[in-house]
């Protein structure tokens, strides 16, 4: 890899750990607003950026396609920065869904326009290593969001001007390189059923885990507001959920490649389940709440890429694209309805409602990973079966019909 190549995917790391680094505290922020305005659907305000963030991650490709990767990254940062810019303007839940589903969009955009960029770049024999140095800056980067969190003023418009800046920063970064036309190919689509029938407990895994992440990003943080938690203990909570998704990746990926992955996700539901019923069940202070803070982030942030492994190892090689594309739509739709109905049950029965909630669903999931590890038998793995990911990086972590480069285990830090 020459040095010219190695600047560019530098740049794009960088400035995709910028943008990063403002989504995390955005999530949180937004989550802090909407619970201090008092809105009547605040689930669907926060519902909506992942109705948008799952539509981008599934046509932004089309849009780099037609346009070009620079301008196409230009256009997302251009789209966020605009709609985080005009929503102190329009507090409101109509005018806030709508723009949290643009931000949504954008934000998908950035990071499909980023990592099919990184895949044109990487060379074959060190796509894994760009991958894993990528998405360890991605976590890197969400968690120091969070530590912004402790000196934003939460009614003031100073936040989302700070998101703006984050944006522009990046988006001056990524102005300043060449971009090549991505190697990308047409894929036959796969039609509904198929996976499904394949590997339903991957299918129903990538579904639970967008409905629990959602939830729990989205309403964990108001919850702590709204009981007197300081903003100080609310930021180490979530970075302490962030640093614990790092840390589980390679750990757990190991795990799965040595056992039936069903298997592990039933530890993955069993151990977060536990968590979340301690985290109803102990005192909250800091001392008990950040180790849970971890466990919970852990198991939650490594249900995905597990579900994804073994959807491969059910499907042909080539069907790659097709089947990643179709799990980031699942995931996608658990993500909307995650908020919808965590709010709900936080309405009803105050936050230990969302815990037990989401404790169900990763037990659901436990059960039938078990009870179809007894009924079918184990596939072999592939050669690269695990790769740490989330949703939107699943379909460009490697060129479409081939198999996956090296399992991205990274050495460096996501």
């Amino acid at each position: 890899m020459n040095t010219s190549i190695r600047t560019q995917i530098g740049v794009l790391v960088v400035a995709t750990s910028v943008v990063q680094l403002a989504n995390g505290f955005f999530g949180t922020f937004i989550s802090l607003r909407v619970a201090v305005e008092g809105f009547v659907f605040p689930g669907l305000v926060l519902s909506a950026y992942f109705a948008g963030f799952t539509l981008g991650a599934l046509i932004g490709i089309k849009v780099i396609e037609r346009i070009g990767h620079i301008r196409a990254y230009a256009a997302f940062a251009g789209m966020v920065a605009a709609a985080a810019s005009l929503m102190p303007l329009l507090v409101g839940s109509p005018s806030w869904v709508i723009l949290r589903a643009i931000v949504g969009f954008g934000c998908a955009g950035v990071f499909v326009a980023t990592e099919s960029w990184l895949t044109a770049k990487a060379e074959p024999s060190q796509r894994g290593k760009v991958f894993s140095i990528y998405m360890v800056g991605t976590f890197l980067a969400l968690a120091l969001g969070q530590l912004f969190i402790a000196r934003a003023d939460i009614k003031a418009a100073g936040s989302f001007n700070a998101v703006v800046t984050f944006f522009a920063v990046a988006l001056v970064m990524v102005a300043g390189t060449r971009a090549d036309p991505p190697r990308l190919s047409s894929v036959p689509p796969l039609p509904y059923g198929v996976l499904a029938r394949a590997a339903p407990i991957a299918v129903a895994g990538c579904a639970l885990s967008g409905l629990v992440g959602g939830t729990f990003y989205s309403l964990v943080p108001a919850w702590m507001q709204g009981q007197g938690t300081s903003r100080q203990t609310i930021a180490l909570f979530m970075l302490a959920a962030v640093l614990g998704g790092l840390a589980f990746q390679i750990p757990v990926g190991r795990l799965s490649d040595r056992f039936d992955r069903r298997i592990v996700l039933a530890f993955l539901g069993v151990g977060f389940a536990a968590s979340a019923l301690v985290m109803v069940l102990m005192p909250r202070t800091v001392v008990t709440i950040l180790p849970l803070a971890v466990l919970l982030g852990g198991f939650m942030s490594t249900l995905y890429p597990v579900c994804v492994a073994h959807a491969h190892d059910r499907m042909p090689v080539d069907r790659v694209l097709a089947v990643s594309g179709r799990l980031i739509l699942v995931s996608g739709v658990g993500s909307v309805l995650g908020p919808l109905i965590g709010a709900n049950a936080m309405v009803r029965f105050k936050i230990d409602g969302v815990f037990y909630f989401m404790a169900a669903a990763v037990l659901l999931l436990a059960l039938v990973a078990i009870l179809e590890s007894i009924m079918r038998p184990s596939p072999e793995h592939l050669d690269t079966p695990f790769e740490i990911l989330t949703p939107q990086a699943g379909p460009l972590a490697h060129d479409p019909g081939e198999p996956p480069d090296e399992p991205s285990q990274p050495t460096d830090p996501r």
